[in-house]
């Protein structure tokens, strides 16, 4: 185990999912031409592809071939990329920088910008639709994973999670309103994207059930490391402006229980995650490497 070397991995991968969003975007041409260039603008601005990477790992953990999943593992980073942009926006978080490059409004324009978040996101659920899935994945297990998908993307999931940030933006919130915030604003879609990978790569009930649940632990951690990043983390590193969470007054972690107390969660829904991946073998070895590096990164 300790011989997985996560950074040639999350590398190597990274590399197969970005290949797969070039060849799978739509060009950017004809009257239209500007909004797939936005698009394709912040899909290229040089994300992590957390959220791709854990399908395929997902997949791969049950036996699955991840390389069979690209287009869904793509339309996962199509959403994650369609929320930041609107994010970004001067009537959300107001950030100019996202990525260590100018954001899309900055860019193209808030119309534009607006229109190409929408175009990612309705364009997710073209490729859960492509002939590359349809070809490979039985129409019920396909049909299973949009409804995964949308559910978490949605008011259930990102997009409830969002408006209830948004809502308690200067107020004074407990943590179960802050768990709530977190579990659906970022958790839901890095639960859905570990779950999508085992379900599309024709996992049993049982290593479904157990990589959801992982995903939810990780998922939270997630948003929590990302809290303290904004508090303690280097903005060259970030790639984008620290201490915005207390500009905008938004419920965190550090501002609930203080720096040490949220590194503390941080390593105990790391240690869930964990547990969930006891009845898995090697083939989950990256799955455990992603948990221990969400905890200890610094970007």
């Amino acid at each position: 185990m300790s011989q997985f070397d996560l950074k040639e991995y999350i590398s190597r991968q990274k590399a197969v999912v970005d290949a797969a969003l070039d060849r799978l975007m739509p060009e950017a041409k004809g009257p239209s031409a500007k909004v797939t260039e936005a698009m394709r603008y912040s899909l290229s601005a040089g994300g992590k592809r957390v959220r791709p990477i854990l399908m395929m790992a997902g997949c791969k953990a049950v036996g699955g071939v991840p390389e069979e999943i690209l287009p869904a593992a793509c339309a996962m980073e199509c959403v994650h990329t369609y929320s930041l942009i609107h994010d970004d926006l001067p009537a959300m978080d107001d950030d100019d920088l996202r990525r260590g490059k100018p954001t899309c409004h900055v860019v193209y324009g808030e119309a534009v910008a607006i229109l190409a978040g929408d175009g990612l996101l309705t364009y997710a659920f073209e490729l859960m639709t492509h002939r590359e899935l349809t070809d490979k994945v039985p129409p019920h297990t396909l049909l299973r994973a949009i409804s995964i998908f949308s559910h978490a993307a949605g008011v259930a999931g990102m997009v409830g999670g969002q408006t209830a940030d948004i809502l308690n933006e200067g107020k004074e919130v407990d943590p179960e309103t802050l768990a709530f915030i977190h579990s659906c604003k970022t958790g839901a879609l890095i639960r859905a994207s570990v779950e999508m990978g085992a379900l599309l790569g024709g996992g049993d009930e049982g290593q479904i059930a157990a990589l959801r649940e992982y995903g939810t632990a990780l998922g939270l951690c997630f948003q929590v490391v990302d809290d303290l990043l904004d508090v303690v983390g280097d903005q060259e590193k970030l790639g984008k402006p620290v201490g915005s969470d207390e500009k905008n007054k938004k419920a965190t972690y550090p501002a609930l229980f203080g720096i040490e107390e949220t590194r503390r969660r941080a390593a105990e829904l790391r240690d869930q995650a964990l547990a969930h991946l006891s009845s898995f073998g090697q083939e989950a070895e990256p799955l455990r490497a992603i948990a221990n590096y969400i905890v200890e990164r610094d970007r």
